[in-house]
């Protein structure tokens, strides 16, 4: 190759470099006056932008209070039914030991009743029934003997009565 193309060569890249610089010159130009209407525009929107900070933080504050208010009457409420609760669990354990008794009470005088019953019932018949059959016994031995005596004969297997027939 000889000197001359490779000038043109180096020439020619070397004007594509220029160019290629000034558009990246133009280029930032252009950055830099949009960043300059950018910052005008911001600085006009500042005001309003720090009113607006204001306000919210005051709202922010206001907020922080009446969730400290809320969070202060929840406490309180969950202290109330806790109390409250304490105060259930206490009467429901006095009403329980109470009904507990109250059932041990009455398994006692249901049992004094059923002995008191029981005795009674045993009275009733060593004091009644027991003498009745016994002189249901006598009678009925009186009878069969004066039958035996007036009869003078033994009964046939015929003329047996219900209280023979077992023994038969």
């Amino acid at each position: 190759m000889n000197q001359e193309a490779l000038l043109v060569i180096l020439t020619f890249f070397v004007a594509i470099s220029g160019l290629a610089l000034l558009i990246q010159a133009g280029l930032l130009y252009g950055i830099y006056r949009n960043t300059k209407s950018i910052k005008t525009e911001l600085l006009s929107i500042l005001p309003q932008t720090k009113s607006i900070l204001a306000k919210a933080e005051s709202t922010l504050d206001d907020s922080r209070k009446h969730i400290v208010e809320i969070t202060a009457k929840a406490n309180e409420m969950m202290d109330l039914g806790k109390s409250q609760l304490l105060k259930l669990d206490e009467v429901i354990t006095d009403a329980s030991s109470r009904a507990k008794i109250q059932l041990e009470r009455a398994e006692l005088v249901v049992d004094d009743t059923m002995s008191r019953v029981h005795h009674s019932v045993t009275s009733v018949h060593n004091g009644i029934i027991k003498p009745i059959r016994e002189i249901q016994g006598i009678t009925s031995g009186v009878r069969t003997a004066l039958q035996h005596f007036l009869r003078g004969q033994r009964p046939s297997v015929a003329q047996a009565t219900q209280d023979d027939e077992m023994f038969i």
